[in-house]
């Protein structure tokens, strides 16, 4: 048999979702023609399903060298490049493949998702549109166009499109746990049922089984099981977890390492650079899932202010290494000059993203491991730690599968234990930079008091008080988190407790964050 012919047969199992059975075909296909271009794109394909996308990059340049023209491979090399953080180059390849097919379905939505990446919400919602002009059953497209509409609050719209995905393609698995992020699940409804027979089914992919499992807990919780939808937490997450790579021991020596670094010595030597005097950014930082994105929320719907959400400019600009130095290690060696230039850069990508604002919010909470260089880099910008009861915080980072990789939140234990790792972080930050140069902002006390909390913050940021604020929920601008939905209601307290309901399944959280 030639190795197109075993690559036809190949195909129709890959459609079928028989995985296994594909994968070896397109094996024997280039056991006996190692350049075959569309073995190797398609077992490019396939290794990317699987979340091999490195080999699947390696195998589509293998198929391109042969084909380097081919519209469906660019596209799909392009879709593999954005999956490991390679945008730009992603963008220009989709780029490529219009100037070669203008109607491309694929490249279109693929461009799409990357200007939706790069905050350019209409410019992603016409390519979305284009690409289903061009292929109106492209449930793929039809389930972005639904995810860029949830982000801009348009719910009823955003339901109709997953809705009709569902409809045309009811194995899609993340399309599910789409719909119910932004859909309260009612007493009735066939969702779970359909969800629960669709995740028995032989030869479903892991990560769509993933998908399943953290949209069934989901559901289960809007209708108050809240057992059950917690047994199917601890299912989404024990198999996410064996899909991730997360070494706990390096990540802890990293937080050891800031904080020998960070000396109260150094942090006093290094503020005689002085940094950068600009007042704009306003950083909000802390915990996943303790209430940053409602913070910024409050923070966007004052006048003086723009919501930037969650850049990644400081970690690329500020934070990139020094010669052969990383963080935190090149630290100590900054002189004023270069300490100048990272500034510098962060403001021009704060600039690109809102030229005429001023005051900007930075809501990546990650931004808690490069809090120390902050205060230098920026030694007037406000910084506001966003602080929830731990128990509550952990809970809910266990609740979501995460659009970007954040492998400690996949297991009670190593939740608890990355959990009080940051809390002594945050801790140290407190003790060596000036006394009350990072506002605390608690969660609960929020909910017990807004417009108590919201003056204290614009206080601190020194912004006058207006009313503007204690109706965020109004206000319209693009959302990009977990917290999408809840941010567009106004303030309730049902989130306050919550770990409570799930007490029995949460001793290994709490010897955690007990031991340390």
């Amino acid at each position: 048999m030639t190795a197109d012919a075993i690559c036809n047969e190949a195909v129709t199992l890959h459609r079928q979702g028989k995985l296994a059975e594909a994968e070896q075909l397109y094996l024997k296909a280039l056991a006996g023609a190692p350049r075959h271009a569309d073995a190797n794109h398609l077992l490019g394909v396939l290794r990317h399903q699987q979340g091999r996308t490195g080999e699947a990059i390696t195998l589509l340049e293998i198929a391109l060298k042969e084909q380097p023209n081919s519209p469906d491979m660019l596209s799909n090399h392009a879709g593999m490049l954005k999956t490991v953080g390679r945008s730009d180059e992603a963008f220009a390849v989709y780029e490529k493949v219009l100037t070669i097919a203008p109607n491309h379905p694929g490249a279109l939505n693929g461009r799409g998702a990357v200007l939706l990446d790069r905050n350019r919400y209409d410019e992603a919602l016409a390519a979305y549109d284009a690409a289903l002009a061009a292929d109106p059953g492209f449930v793929v497209a039809l389930a972005n166009r639904g995810r860029a509409l949830q982000f801009l609050g348009r719910f009823e719209e955003a339901r109709a499109d997953l809705e009709r995905a569902l409809a045309m393609d009811p194995s899609r698995t993340g399309i599910y746990l789409d719909y119910v992020e932004t859909n309260t699940i009612k007493p009735g409804d066939t969702l779970p049922q359909r969800m629960e027979e669709l995740a028995a089914r032989p030869g479903l992919p892991a990560l769509g089984r993933v998908q399943l499992e953290f949209a069934l807990a989901k559901a289960y919780d809007d209708l108050g099981e809240d057992r059950r939808g917690f047994e199917h937490l601890m299912k989404g997450n024990s198999l996410k977890r064996s899909l991730v790579s997360y070494d706990e021991a390096t990540s802890a020596r990293f937080f050891d390492r800031i904080m020998e670094v960070f000396t109260p010595e150094l942090v006093r030597q290094k503020a005689k650079l002085k940094g950068d005097p600009s007042k704009r950014p306003i950083f909000i930082l802390g915990m996943m899932r303790s209430g940053s994105t409602l913070i910024e929320q409050i923070m966007a719907s004052h006048p003086k202010v723009h919501g930037g959400g969650e850049l990644t400019a400081f970690i690329e600009g500020a934070g990139r290494a020094e010669g052969t130095l990383a963080y935190p290690e090149f630290v100590p060696g900054l002189d004023k000059a270069a300490l100048k230039e990272r500034a510098a850069e962060y403001l021009k990508a704060v600039e690109r993203a809102a030229p005429k604002a001023e005051r900007v919010t930075d809501k990546m909470p990650s931004n808690f491991l490069w809090t120390g260089l902050i205060h230098l880099a920026f030694p007037n910008a406000v910084i506001l730690h966003t602080v929830r009861d731990p128990l509550d915080t952990c809970v809910s980072c266990f609740s979501k599968l995460f659009l970007e990789d954040h492998p400690h939140t996949y297991d009670l234990a190593e939740l608890g234990r990355f959990y009080k790792r940051y809390e002594n972080l945050m801790a140290h930050w407190h003790k060596v930079l000036p006394k009350g140069r990072i506002l605390d902002v608690r969660y609960e006390d929020v909910v017990a008091d807004l417009e108590g909390q919201t003056r204290r913050i614009l206080k601190h940021c020194g912004l006058p008080f207006d009313k503007k604020c204690l109706a965020f929920h109004d206000n319209k601008r693009p959302i990009r988190t977990a917290s999408v939905a809840q941010v567009r209601q106004p303030l309730y307290g049902n989130a306050v407790g919550r770990a409570r309901a799930y007490d029995e399944f949460l001793g290994p959280l709490k010897k955690a964050l007990t031991d340390g």
